[in-house]
């Protein structure tokens, strides 16, 4: 039997719950997700009102896990610039 491929969407935090985040999708469907590896290695931090990716298995659509977090406050892209300037 071969392996399905996850099922992605974008949603909003709604809840904060320790470890476990409630994810409104677009689609109107709340999912209990919580943050993947690579997220926790670099401390993400997740608030409510974040728009994330959530990433779900086909098998159970009540779970998922957040692979991205989308850098806007205000409708405004947060990603700093640097300021330091490259040495020759």
């Amino acid at each position: 039997m071969a392996k399905q491929e996850p099922i992605k969407k974008t949603g909003k935090i709604t809840e904060v719950k320790r470890t476990e985040y409630e994810v409104l999708l677009e689609n109107g469907h709340k999912v209990t997700c919580q943050t993947s590896g690579k997220m926790k290695k670099f401390r993400i931090t997740l608030l409510e009102g974040d728009k994330v990716d959530v990433e779900m298995t086909p098998y159970d659509l009540s779970k998922g896990r957040i692979v991205f977090r989308h850098s806007t406050y205000n409708g405004k892209n947060t990603t700093k610039q640097s300021t330091h300037k490259k040495r020759k």
